[in-house]
């Protein structure tokens, strides 16, 4: 009964909140305090306040804390502000995309990808959309998934090649790509360059450069020490910049781990080496995300049925 009374209760919640109440939680969480959020908007204090009053009873429950003078967001308020934050997000990309309409823009696709996804069949997907789309401007973001997920969530990104993580991918549609493998690299004058099979034990002899604890990179890697039941060498270097990896095993005897695909692109181009040892755990499954309650626009639809396309 209780979840019917909250499906009821949906359209009544969509004819009591106003845009301006959304507005108004949105600069109080900017300018931390209501009066400065009034000023923001162009309101009273006390017509801010009543509007505040009046969004709280709409929701049926208290999204502020009264602190002395101030206010605090609690649990409700945010969980209210998390889904206020998407609206402006909507708002944004539908402004942006009106605004090109009227000037007769062909538009931007903003992406965001894990460095896993870039070579191979991303790049053949977004090379596919240049030709077909020669005037259309690309904007694309790399970074871990949970920062690029935090931008689709804002609307900053339409459209992110990674994985679903943190509490933004619920409001998102996951399409899988494939599983990631990684690679032990070196540089290619290092003593385990060329070598046919290399055990475990002999990548112990090398500092190693891995990503920051607790990363899914990480995580494979640590399961890997202990099904060896070795303990994580000391004096690692740690750091999420793969390309900063490569630089640091090209002018040093350290070993790096990679994603294979990246590995095999720059192996071909004498970048580095690869050790031919093979990491038993693969990461978890990487695909398109995009956010579930907004529209994509025809660029972003398009990219996808390339990404996706088998063969």
């Amino acid at each position: 009964m209780g979840s019917i009374d909250r499906q009821d209760s949906t359209p009544r919640l969509l004819n009591r909140i106003r845009m301006r109440q959304v507005a108004l939680m949105l600069a109080v969480e900017e300018r931390r305090t209501l009066r400065a959020a009034a000023d923001q908007l162009g309101l009273t204090q006390p017509a801010a306040t009543k509007m505040l009053h009046e969004l709280e009873s709409a929701l049926g429950q208290q999204v502020f804390d009264r602190v002395g003078r101030g206010l605090r967001l609690n649990a409700a308020g945010e969980r209210v502000m998390g889904y206020f934050r998407g609206i402006r997000g909507s708002m944004e990309a539908l402004n942006r995309e009106l605004h090109e309409l009227q000037l007769g823009s062909v538009g931007k696709f903003s992406l965001g990808s894990i460095m896993a996804a870039s070579p191979g069949r991303l790049t053949d997907a977004l090379t596919e959309l240049k030709a077909a789309h020669p005037l259309l401007a690309v904007e694309i973001a790399v970074d871990t998934s949970d920062r690029l997920l935090a931008q689709l969530h804002e609307g900053v990104l339409e459209v992110v090649v990674g994985r679903p993580t943190g509490p933004e991918a619920q409001a998102c549609t996951f399409t899988a790509i494939e599983d990631e493998s990684l690679a032990v690299v070196v540089g290619n004058k290092h003593p385990l360059a060329g070598r046919p099979r290399v055990a475990f034990a002999d990548l112990l002899d090398y500092t190693w450069i891995l990503q920051p604890a607790h990363s899914p990179m990480r995580d494979v890697i640590e399961r890997e020490f202990q099904v060896h039941h070795a303990v994580m060498p000391p004096g690692l270097i740690e750091t999420g910049s793969i390309l900063t990896t490569i630089n640091l095993i090209r002018k040093s005897p350290m070993v790096g781990v990679i994603p294979a695909t990246v590995a095999r692109r720059d192996a071909e181009h004498g970048v580095l080496s690869i050790v031919q040892y093979a990491i038993r755990h693969k990461l978890s499954t990487y695909g398109s995300i995009v956010r579930s309650d907004r529209p994509l626009s025809i660029p972003a639809q398009q990219f996808l049925e390339l990404l996706h396309r088998k063969g």
